[in-house]
């Protein structure tokens, strides 16, 4: 097998990429440890050595992008014991219906399942201890700009725009929203620290054409056929769909179960799409590494880690325990 080092020259060299080092995408933050999209969990993730870290966004009442992973409150919030009677008829409680003070009063905890009150991740930070909240995207450029000045790093920010379909039926542009802040503070080209991405296709020909961007791009990828506001992944993960998307993103964010395949690890496989993306010069940043979530044809982390660099030659990752990454691309590297 060819070496880490060698795979990677290769892929970035055929991707006309400017840096050989694969980048370490912290998911939400440092998720695996502190509440996601709090700040903590920033902070924490820039302190372990993360390439980028990602911000979720949604808008608020009065318009405001803010850090969430979810349209919803209930998963990550006390909004249904804070404000029992603002839900919507299905029972859902929906951050563009509160504004950015109502929100800033919510406490954010570990992401638990709302009917059973049980977190999704038994062994991450205890709910209910300390005090998270909320922030807007703003305030975590912010912080992320401040650590860079401070620390004389460059590290940059990964948005992605969520359910911009929904917003707009209900009367609201994220993405317009978004734009602005992005260029505000110096975020505009492709050599800007910046990744932009969105699970809904329609909206990603959007921001490169309608809305022009001129930064770096991404289509996400979900595991299913085709999402709901009819974004069609198989066809979009074909050698047509990414010859497609070659002409209007920079790289692709699919499913880790879209790069590498199988039931158990005696039967895993890689897949053809990370080497025809990069051959299309797409990168390939595939998402999520859990370390306490495992995908079922790894036994380790570790192997996880080798199945996507080395075997299948992926740009970066997007980890919730971003040192677990760094530290095995550290290993490689010198193997």
């Amino acid at each position: 097998m060819k070496s880490w080092f060698a795979l990677m020259t290769l892929s970035m060299a055929i991707a006309g990429a400017q840096d050989i080092k694969p980048l370490v995408i912290a998911h939400r933050g440092a998720s695996g440890y502190l509440p996601e999209h709090t700040v903590a969990a920033k902070a924490y993730a820039y302190a372990l050595g993360a390439d980028f870290l990602e911000q979720d966004l949604v808008l608020s009442k009065d318009g405001v992008p803010v850090v969430l992973h979810d349209i919803h409150l209930d998963t990550v919030t006390d909004v249904a014991r804070s404000f029992p009677e603002r839900h919507r008829p299905d029972g859902r409680y929906y951050a563009l219906d509160f504004t950015v003070a109502e929100l800033k009063t919510l406490q954010v905890t570990e992401r638990f399942n709302p009917t059973t009150g049980q977190p999704v991740y038994p062994r991450r930070f205890p709910a209910g201890q300390t005090i998270f909240r909320i922030s807007t995207f703003e305030e975590e450029i912010q912080l992320i700009q401040g650590l860079n000045r401070s620390t004389g790093r460059n590290i940059g920010i990964y948005p992605e725009i969520k359910q911009p379909r929904w917003h707009l039926a209900e009367g609201r542009d994220l993405s317009r929203a978004v734009l602005p802040i992005l260029e505000r503070y110096g975020y505009k080209n492709k050599t800007d620290a910046c990744w932009v991405q969105c699970f809904e296709v329609a909206e990603v020909r959007r921001w490169r054409g309608e809305l022009g961007w001129k930064g770096r791009l991404v289509m996400l990828l979900g595991g299913g056929a085709k999402s709901e506001d009819g974004t069609d992944f198989d066809y979009l993960c074909s050698p047509a769909g990414l010859k497609e998307l070659a002409a209007i993103v920079d790289g692709i964010g699919p499913p880790i179960g879209r790069i590498i395949s199988g039931r158990t690890p005696g039967e895993r496989r890689v897949t053809p799409l990370a080497r025809q993306a990069t051959e299309l010069g797409l990168v390939v940043h595939p998402y999520t590494i859990r370390i306490d979530e495992l995908p079922k044809m790894v036994a380790t982390d570790a192997e996880l880690h080798a199945a996507l660099f080395d075997e299948a030659g992926v740009q970066g990752v997007f980890s919730d325990f971003p040192d677990v990454t760094i530290d095995w691309l550290k290993k490689a590297k010198k193997r």
